[in-house]
């Protein structure tokens, strides 16, 4: 069984082993134990209500219960640009005309921007090699919305995520080597560690705060801005089918998206609706397609657990769940759970009324 909980302690040795197969790129959880134990012990404090909830980040894990392996992560941070500036690059339109001269040149710039202060941001979305596939990938990221959904309180109502730019195998990123590398004394692979460690305060120092004018970069350049990595586009792909869109911001260093929805409008959110929990004794085949199965979660702040069961469990006021799986989701009888498609257009059978079920029960402290 696959079951969604907060990372915690045990996992640090999974997590340096899923960074390091990452390879370069991934900005948030580089492989270095160091940092990765501090990322654990701030989404500890975080879950456990220690730090103040628009400084906190929830981490969460995918954990395989037959090996009691970690094989995933997906995080969301509440409010980033608390402490550190969080910038990006807003693509604009910059128009320039002589009536005389009878010109009208619209020139594409870039403008440096902190917009996304105060929102919240999902992040650090990473799967173990053998688990890829099958419907884990949707379950890492979607679960992280039943969170938003039943918390909102600690939470801005817009959500954002920045996709992986373009980058070669070495790392070697076109925007930077045309632009941020005339300003930093450093590798791309170098700032954009940094920029994932929370040091920031160098972008200001040293990055050009007036317009980039596109038509000077060439065209290697211009050609990634707003573009995702090649292996971004499936995360890219789940965030549009929830309704996430490019707001015209992209990351600084390699050009990669900014997407953005607001959280009442999010597709699982949308769909999600609550059910009473009735144990049962009878085997079900939990082995179905993901188009056929449903995320259900308990709705447990600090002992958040989410796992997926199929549509056939579910009735007009309540779902059937199997004791190991009521046990693993820390559940008894009468308690309300949160449910919601796995997969695009797998909860019909589940649309019962709209008016049932929907945002309704109280979560679980």
């Amino acid at each position: 069984m696959l079951i969604i909980r907060p990372l915690q302690s045990t996992d640090l040795e999974d997590l340096y082993a899923m960074a390091q197969s990452a390879g370069k790129g991934l900005t948030t959880l580089p492989a270095d134990r160091e940092l990765l134990q501090r990322k654990i012990d701030w989404a500890t404090d975080s879950f456990s209500k220690r730090c103040k909830p628009e400084e906190a980040l929830y981490l969460f894990a995918l954990e395989d219960t037959e090996t009691g392996r970690m094989v995933g992560i997906s995080g969301i941070e509440a409010r980033v640009g608390q402490d550190e500036v969080f910038y990006n690059y807003r693509l604009s339109l910059t128009v320039n005309a002589s009536r005389e001269l009878g010109v009208h040149v619209r020139t594409p710039t870039l403008h440096l921007s902190s917009d996304m202060t105060d929102a919240t941001e999902i992040c650090s979305l990473l799967l173990a090699d053998g688990y890829k596939g099958g419907g884990n990938g949707l379950l890492l990221s979607r679960s992280r919305f039943m969170f938003l959904d039943d918390f909102r309180e600690f939470f801005s109502d817009k959500v954002f995520a920045e996709m992986r730019g373009v980058s070669d195998k070495d790392g070697q990123s076109p925007l930077w080597n045309a632009l941020g590398s005339k300003f930093f004394d450093m590798e791309f692979v170098e700032a954009d560690r940094l920029s994932g460690l929370g040091n920031k305060s160098f972008i200001a120092e040293l990055m050009p705060q007036y317009p980039i004018y596109l038509s000077l970069l060439p065209d290697s350049a211009r050609a990634v801005i707003s573009q995702v990595h090649d292996n971004t586009r499936p995360a890219l792909k789940m965030l549009e089918a929830e309704g996430f869109n490019f707001n015209g911001l992209v990351d600084i260093f390699d050009g990669g998206p900014v997407v953005e929805a607001f959280l009442h409008t999010i597709r699982t959110v949308r769909d999600s609706l609550n059910r009473d929990v009735v144990v049962g004794d009878s085997p079900i085949d939990l082995d179905v397609p993901a188009e056929h199965r449903v995320m259900v979660s308990n709705r447990s702040f600090s002992n958040f657990r989410l796992t997926t069961l199929p549509m056939s469990c579910v009735g007009q006021d309540t779902v059937t769940i199997p004791q190991a799986m009521a046990e693993a989701l820390d559940l008894q009888d009468g308690d309300t759970v949160r449910l919601a498609p796995l997969k695009d257009g797998g909860l019909s059978p589940i649309h019962l009324e709209d008016s049932i079920g929907v945002n309704d029960g109280k979560t679980r402290s």
